[in-house]
């Protein structure tokens, strides 16, 4: 079989560009170096628009996860929170919370068999093929795979991305930690996803199926103090309304990190390459939409490609373009999330605009998480104080 496009790793971007791609007849080669099942640290909450996304793949979401009806971010002593609520089309708008393993397993399975598509798993990439300033393929396993594309999907810390030159050091260093627990019985089933946001840090909640949740953290390296598992416990106690949470709750899964979670690139796209996913720069997941980002850039790339006669560099810098201009809102929404979180004399004036214009803060938080049809749903913000 002719190979189109070879794309490095089958996590989410990459298996959805493959799924998409074979379903319009290109040949596809996916190179996984792990095998699924596999775990991996993140938050695991999925906004509407990549339910819809998956759902339109034809995965069964209900069966992998919990439902998510909105999100709440906690900023010291304030709660804002954000109701999907309404109908888009045929569906409810709602998120889901899943386990990254299953989510991951179920896309790869999807993408081994959609007709085109080959995908090789506990395979390494070592390096990309460059000729005369292009990429013509990628190095695996000690054998030239050729192609007429290359997509680099391999992650935050882009193998790929380092290999071409393309990395930019992250500002600030970023350590990510999560663990699963299973909810105590006096403690209420949990609907939607919390953010809570500390000195240094930000913790993700998420409801899973089978009355688990995850707690996710997010770190800059100064905040880190010990040992991961101590620093871990003090963030969850140092917030209220989690620590209460979590004082029945029962560990299901060890914790597990990853460092440094950090990257950017200094370019995105190349001559015979596109960066996709996170490996195209690390967007922070304060807003609660990688994952969802992912999947709605990949089925970009997948439309874009398939519309044009040929795969020239123009053609590739005006997927970029058109993918920086989708994915503005959800970097300025986490860059100004951020900002109120290192500078929380500001936070009780800006939670007052929120209120005074929700419709404005409404669209912005929608299109950060993937909820674009706002206007017409009646979604609803409310900003309290809470207790110390």
């Amino acid at each position: 079989m002719k190979t189109d496009v070879a794309i490095v790793g089958a996590g989410l971007a990459g298996s959805t560009l493959a799924i998409e791609l074979g379903r319009r007849g290109y040949g596809v080669a996916v190179f996984e170096q792990s095998e699924f099942p596999r775990e991996k640290p993140c938050g695991e909450g999925l906004m509407p628009r990549g339910v819809a996304a998956l759902e339109e793949m034809g995965i069964a979401t209900e069966k992998l996860g919990a439902e998510i009806r909105g999100l709440r971010l906690y900023f010291g002593e304030w709660l804002a929170e954000n109701a999907f609520g309404g109908r888009d089309a045929t569906r409810r708008v709602i998120g889901r919370g899943m386990r990254r393993r299953d989510l991951d397993a179920a896309l790869a399975r999807r993408a081994s068999e959609t007709p085109g598509v080959v995908l090789h798993t506990g395979m390494r990439v070592s390096a990309p093929l460059v000729e005369q300033g292009r990429v013509t393929g990628l190095v695996v396993e000690g054998q030239s795979v050729r192609a007429p594309l290359v997509v680099a999907a391999d992650g935050a810390r882009s193998r790929m991305r380092h290999a071409l030159g393309l990395n930019l050091e992250a500002r600030k260093k970023r350590v990510g930690m999560r663990m699963h627990f299973r909810r105590g019985a006096g403690f209420p089933e949990q609907t939607h996803v919390e953010i809570f946001a500390g000195k240094g840090y930000e913790l993700y909640v998420t409801p899973l199926p089978e009355e688990e949740f995850l707690v996710a953290a997010l770190v800059e390296t100064e905040a880190l103090r010990g040992r991961p598992g101590e620093d871990f416990r003090r963030w969850c106690g140092a917030q209220p309304a989690l620590r209460e949470r979590m004082r029945d709750a029962t560990p299901v899964s060890d914790l597990l990190t990853a460092s440094p979670l950090s990257g950017r690139a200094r370019r995105r796209v190349l001559p015979g390459l596109v960066l996709l996913g996170d490996a195209a720069g690390f967007t922070d997941p304060i807003t609660a939409g990688g994952m969802t980002e992912a999947l709605e850039t990949a089925r970009m790339l997948a439309a874009h490609l398939a519309a044009a006669k040929l795969w020239n560099e123009d053609i590739l810098e005006a997927f970029d373009k058109r993918r920086e201009a989708a994915m503005r809102d959800v970097s300025r929404m986490a860059a100004s999330c951020l900002w109120l979180t290192r500078h929380p004399r500001w936070l009780a004036p800006a939670l007052q605009i929120a209120c005074r214009a929700p419709r404005l803060t409404l669209h912005a938080i929608g299109a950060a998480r993937g909820v674009r049809r706002l206007f017409g749903d009646s979604p609803r913000l409310e900003v309290s104080r809470i207790a110390a």
